[in-house]
């Protein structure tokens, strides 16, 4: 995942929460370093099934639409893209207010355009405010760029865990899989 990414729509944020993986540290039990999937990471704490659960987030989309209440923005973020050195490329820290206020400035409207890409929309490097940090634009071009290939077998990650959670799986998360592998092969 880029940086930070938007979600175009209610439905595609609940995607992104149902996909999300990441990487096992010393804290989790397995192997280190793999990405296993979390979906909202919740799997922990399930006490019932997770399509059902993603259909509950689903339901209450329909539900505050229908009342005519705002959508809330659904954003996630990747603070740990690794560079060809292996080390992280993202400072962190307090520098993540950099991104939380690209964050704001959309959820208040502001003009913050961002770009469009497969899985969202994230920001331009000039949207960005880099006073006081020397971080160049290759430098985020490197944690918001999306790799083709990476994406092609992201995909298929999604595809084995819809094929494990397809008791009650909401069409609407393969349909929003298919939306993004027509984007990425366009």
């Amino acid at each position: 995942m880029p940086l930070v990414t938007e979600a175009r729509n209610w439905v595609e944020g609940v995607y992104m929460a149902a996909t999300m993986g990441s990487e096992t540290t010393a804290a989790a039990a397995g192997q280190q370093g793999v990405v296993r999937r979390d979906p909202f990471a919740m799997l922990p704490f399930m006490g019932y099934n997770m399509s059902d659960y993603f259909q509950h987030w689903l339901n209450l989309g329909k539900k505050l639409e229908a009342s005519g209440a705002k959508l809330p923005k659904i954003y996630t973020t990747n603070w740990f893209r690794k560079g060809a050195d292996g080390k992280f490329v993202w400072p962190g820290y307090g520098e993540n207010m950099r991104v939380l206020k690209w964050m704001i400035d959309r959820v208040e409207g502001k003009k913050t355009e961002g770009i469009e890409h497969i899985t969202g929309v994230s920001p331009h490097y000039e949207d960005l405010n880099w006073t006081g940090l020397e971080f160049s634009a290759e430098q985020f071009a490197t944690v918001t760029s999306i790799d083709k290939a990476a994406w092609q077998a992201e995909l298929k990650l999604h595809t084995e865990l819809f094929q494990q959670l397809a008791h009650h799986l909401p069409m609407e998360l393969p349909a929003t899989k298919a939306a993004m592998e027509q984007r990425l092969a366009a």
